[in-house]
């Protein structure tokens, strides 16, 4: 088995990291993904459309996205569970957008409040 040539890193610490921590300021966000951006990595979660109710901290996604300085050698990516946080992150030109289900039934209905076909649907639609 040969190894690839190269690696490509998702750095996720903007949305994954910061939505369990309980309040994170605006600037600290937009701060954290700035100084991702000038440390040579090319693909930073920057955000989620998510509901706020059930994830109050990406509520200020839409606000990092329009304050961060964006580089052309970085891809700014939106995490999205279904066609409504989709739609929200399309206003902010997100370069990539990631949308998550689950192969469970149950998780899918719990963790997104929508089916496996309904969190699926939103790739297929566009």
């Amino acid at each position: 088995m040969s190894l690839p040539q190269s690696v490509t890193l998702f750095e996720v610490g903007p949305r994954d990291g910061l939505q369990n921590e309980k309040s994170v300021p605006l600037n600290s966000k937009v701060d954290l993904v700035n100084a991702l951006s000038r440390s040579g990595l090319t693909h930073i979660e920057t955000g989620a459309f998510v509901s706020p109710r059930w994830v109050p901290q990406m509520a200020d996604s839409n606000q990092v996205f329009a304050k961060i300085e964006r580089s052309n050698s970085v891809s700014y990516t939106a995490l999205v569970p279904n066609i409504v946080g989709f739609d929200a992150a399309l206003q902010h030109s997100p370069d990539e957008v990631a949308v998550f289900t689950s192969c469970s039934e149950s998780f899918s209905r719990k963790n997104t409040n929508c089916s496996v076909a309904e969190g699926c649907s939103v790739s297929r639609q566009y």
